[in-house]
Order: structure tokens, then sequence, then C-alpha cells
């Protein structure tokens, strides 16, 4: 969580001229908002003449087209300073978004590992949206508020300095008062910003993981979690009501106050004749125009601590390093072999999970891992996708480091069936082309064709609207065995070189797991496999087990080889094969 303490403003000006905004937008928003500004203080002088002139038969035409003009003026031009500026705070939110889009999906998965994506989504809409209420909203209001002043000071002064004096005893007075409350107003919203994504973090895994809540009876539980974050936001609002509830009766008190004097004084003034009565109601709408632009000062600066602080978390975003990989060469990898060669890995400076690992896959060979759970295998597997690097050692295609391939050339000659096969909210078909470069040009023969080699096209058929069925969020529409088809038949679209399964039947019923046995083992003909072992069943065929205990490889052969010469592996294939009856 940021903490409370001032923020540079230079961070924030810095991320603004980085953005793609319209530039000259921005100058005619900002020349219009200072037009309406001149426009509205023309309007003082002219109210004096009508006043001091006032009688049916005295009234000049030029005099209320003038006070028409300005009025009708001031309108049409705040009108397109609003809209301009309001287009580019959204040029702006876009082209932050954009940014941040693009940089988290091209972010390692170890960056996933750490940050809440619920936070991090926060990050991308709330945060964003901070900035372009600034921009949009408060920025053009500050502007014109201190021409406004300027303005308004400057043409008092010349009408008379001694009222002007008098009224200006408000100035400090509302500084005084205002800014204080201004800056425990930012520190209070800063703290609802880092609440509101927390909140926001923990709402989107709950709903996520809405099933599992469930099954776990956890209703109980996340009610009060969810309850407890709704109080803390509640208690971050009632401290913004009460901030609101003193500037707003303080403003009123000092205006009040003000306008009261100048009356009076004005009064007498005007009684005596040393000032006119047009003068005075000129002295009360400046009065306006000073004190209005100074309340709104103080959520101007409120804004811009929250905005500042957003940036904060905005760049921090932005300065992260993308994933290795997003450059480098394309090779074919279909004929070389795979060579792991003392690889050592450990997440975030945490003891290593694995330990000078080293083997080698020649093309076509089915490499399974083994071993009990935390050994290791997983962990493996992520190396060879890319997701992490190691600590120490190499994997080579070949001879050349898989680290000199670019991540686009080296995963999409990779297929990854997992245990539970991931699936997007979509239809089927959209499943099946995700990720390729020209998924939607890919024909409907072509598809059933890959869904016939998965055994998948039976059930998809059966389907009243076939390949454009929508299979819902993270694929809850299917069984777990159709959606184990949809990602061999995807597979199979995708042509692998390399194919990799963590012991994708594990969790299928015996039916299920006959047919997704036999679609695999169509899918591994002529590859390279890498495959985990939850069960020894699917591995006794392998060309090489490789044996995994606490991140270090204590067995590496065949099947008929390691029973022979690995006393754990003897045990775990004489207990689960027996257990299968093999």
């Amino acid at each position: 969580m940021i903490e409370n303490q001032p923020h540079s403003l230079k961070p924030f000006v810095s991320l603004l001229l980085s953005s793609r905004f319209p530039r000259r937008l921005l100058f005619a928003g900002l020349l219009a908002s200072v037009l309406t500004t001149i426009a509205g203080l023309v309007v003082p002088l002219l109210t004096k003449h009508l006043v001091d002139g006032f009688s049916v038969s005295s009234l000049s035409p030029s005099l209320i087209a003038a006070i028409a003009i300005a009025f009708i003026a001031q309108a049409v031009i705040n009108g397109l300073s609003i809209y301009w500026l309001s287009v580019v705070g959204y040029k702006v939110v876009s082209s932050l978004r954009d940014r941040m889009w693009m940089k988290l999906i091209r972010l390692p998965v170890s960056y996933f590992d750490q940050e809440s994506s619920g936070e991090t989504v926060s990050r991308v809409v709330n945060d964003t949206s901070v900035v372009q209420d600034l921009i949009s909203n408060r920025f053009p209001q500050f502007i014109s508020g201190v021409i406004s002043i300027i303005g308004a000071l400057v043409i008092l002064l010349l009408m008379d300095w001694k009222m002007t004096m008098l009224m200006l005893v408000s100035v400090p007075l509302t500084i005084i008062i205002m800014f204080p409350l201004g800056r425990q107003m930012a520190k209070i919203s800063r703290g609802l910003q880092d609440e509101t994504a927390a909140f926001t973090g923990h709402v989107q895994q709950t709903l996520g993981e809405i099933r599992l809540m469930k099954a776990s009876t956890a209703e109980k539980s996340e009610e009060k979690k969810g309850i407890a974050g709704i109080e803390r936001l509640f208690q971050f609002g009632l401290k913004e009501a009460r901030i609101f509830a003193l500037i707003a009766p303080i403003m009123y008190l000092v205006v009040m106050i003000v306008v009261v004097m100048i009356i009076g004084y004005g009064g007498i003034r005007v009684s005596n004749g040393t000032m006119s009565t047009g003068s005075l109601v000129a002295f009360l709408l400046y009065l306006f125009q000073i004190i209005m632009p100074i309340t709104s000062f103080a959520m101007f600066f409120t804004q811009l601590q929250k905005a500042k602080g957003a940036t904060e978390r905005i760049i921090a975003i932005l300065d992260l390093l993308p994933e290795p990989g997003q450059g480098g060469i394309s090779l074919d990898i279909k004929h070389e072999p795979i060579y792991v060669e003392h690889v050592s890995f450990a997440y975030h400076n945490q003891e290593p999970v694995l330990k000078d690992i080293s083997f080698t896959a020649q093309p076509g060979e089915m490499i399974a891992f083994a071993g009990p759970s935390g050994g290791g295998k997983t962990t493996m597997f992520g190396l060879l996708e890319r997701f992490y690097e190691p600590t120490s050692g190499q994997i080579r295609i070949g001879t050349t480091p898989i680290t000199d391939l670019s991540m686009a050339s080296w995963r999409s000659q990779i297929g990854y069936v997992p245990q539970e096969s991931a699936m997007m909210a979509g239809t089927i078909r959209e499943n099946l082309v995700y990720g390729l470069p020209d998924g939607q040009k890919i024909q409907d023969e072509r598809l059933w064709e890959v869904a016939k080699m998965a055994y998948a096209d039976q059930f998809i058929q059966s389907f009243p609207n076939g390949l454009d069925t929508e299979v819902g969020e993270r694929g809850v529409k299917l069984s777990g065995g159709q959606r184990q088809r949809i990602a061999i038949a995807r597979a199979f679209l995708r042509d692998p070189k390399i194919l990799m399964m963590d012991e994708a039947t594990a969790s299928l019923d015996s039916q299920s797991e006959g047919i997704v046995q036999n679609a695999l083992a169509r899918l591994m003909k002529g590859r390279t496999t890498f495959v985990i072992a939850h069960r020894l069943s699917t591995i006794v065929d392998a060309d090489k087990i490789i044996f995994i205990e606490k991140g270090e490889i204590t067995g590496m052969g065949t099947h008929k080889e390691l029973t022979s010469s690995h006393k754990l592996y003897r045990e775990f294939a004489e207990q689960q094969l027996a257990q299968q009856g093999f």
C-alpha cells in the first residue's frame, strides 16, 4: 500500500507529457476556458452601467445587446471548452490504459504470482480515471479560477481600492481554513484509493472462485470479509463527508460575512455619494468570482494529490521490465534435441526448488517426470515454457539457448495440455483458434477435422449451435472431459513440435479418460513430449522417466530400469499399478 506522504509533481507531469493526446486541442480548450472567464469578467462591468443608468427610457439597446452577447459567448465558449478538455482527458486515460494493458500482458508470470489481479485491474481502471478527472474537470476549473481571481482583483482595484482591500480580508481567511482541510482530504482520498483497489481484488477473487467458495460452504467467511471491506470503504466515505460537511458551511459563513461587510460598507458609501449603486452591485458580483474559485481550489489540490498517488502506481507498472524474449530469433525446432544443463531455480530469493537438473530429450521422445508432490515437476514445466528463467544453468534447443529465441517463436511451437484445461469465456470456435494470428480465417472444415482427431466432434455436433456454442466463464458449461478434448483439438490445430502434458487425464472419469487417452496418443505421434505423471500407468511406455525428489533428480531411465534400480520409484509403481490392475 502506498504510504500517505507528499508526492512529487514531476512524475505526474512527465507521465502526461509521455501520453498520446492532442496537444492543440488541450491548448484550444484552455484558451476557451480563459475566454469564458474573461467574458464572465465583463458581465459585472456591464451590469454596473445598467444599474447606474437604469430607467425604462434610458435602456440602451446596445448595452442590452452587449450583455446578451457576453452571456451567449460565455455559454458557447464554455461548452466548447468543456467538450475539448473532456476529449483530451479521455485521450490521456485511453493512452495510459493502452500502455498499461500492453505492458501487463507482456509481464512475466512471476509478477502475477505476487500481485493480486483485482488490484492490478483497479490500477488500470480506477487510477487512470482519477488522472482523467483531474485533466478534464479540475485543471480547467483551477486555471479559469486563477484567471477569474486575478482579473476580478485588477478590475476592483481600478474601480475602488478601499472596498477591494476590505473584500480581500476573506481571501487569507478562506485559505487558512481551506488548505488544511484540503490536505486532510488528500490523505483520506489516497487511503480510499488503496482500500478500493484491495476491495476490488477481493471481490474479483471471490467471484472468480465462486464454486470453490460454495463447495467449501465459505459464504459466512466471505460475507465477513466482504462486509469488513465495505465497512472500511464506508469509514473512508464518512471521513470525506466530515470534510465536506466542514467546507460547505464554513465557506457559506465566510461568504455571508464578507457580503454583509461589503453591503454595509458599500451602503454607507452609496448613501454619502462616494460610490454608485452599480459599483456596489459589481463589487458583489466580483466577490463571488473570487470566493467561488477559492472554494474549488481545495478540491483541485485534493484531486491533484490523488492523481499524483495514482501516477506513482501507474508508473510502477509501466516501469516494470517485460518478459524477456520479446525480441530474438525464429527457429524451426522440429528435429532438434532439447538439452537441459545444470539448471537450478528459486522463487524470489527463496530456497531452490530445482537443483542442478540435467537431461536430454531427443526429437520424438516421450519424457516423463515422476516423483512426490512438491518435488519440482511443475516448476520444470514452467522453465521449459519460459514462464520463469533458470537461476543458473541453461536450456538449449540443438545448439541454440532457448533464451536466444523470441518468445513468440518458442511458444508457438509448444502445445500445452494441462490437468485442468483453461478456457476463455466465448464460443468453442473462439477457444479452438485462441492465440492464432489468423484464427478468424480458419475454415470450419479444418476446425471439424481437429475436433474429430481429438474425439470432440460428436459432442460439439450435439449442441444446437455447434462450434458457436458458448462455453461460459472458464468453460463451466462443458464437462471436464469435453474441455480436455477441446484443449487437445486446439493443440492439433497449432501443430506443435513439442507437446507438454500435466497428466491430462488425472481428473477424468474412466469413460472420458479412455477417449482422452486415445486423442492424446494421436497427438503425441512424431512429437517430442513431456509428461508430468501423477499416475504411473500413463508413463510405463515412456522413453525416459525422470524421478525428481526435493528438486533433485534421483533416478532416470525407463520404467523397467527404474523399477529395478530405484527404491522409491519401485514402491510407487508397486502401489499404484497394483491398485490399477497392472
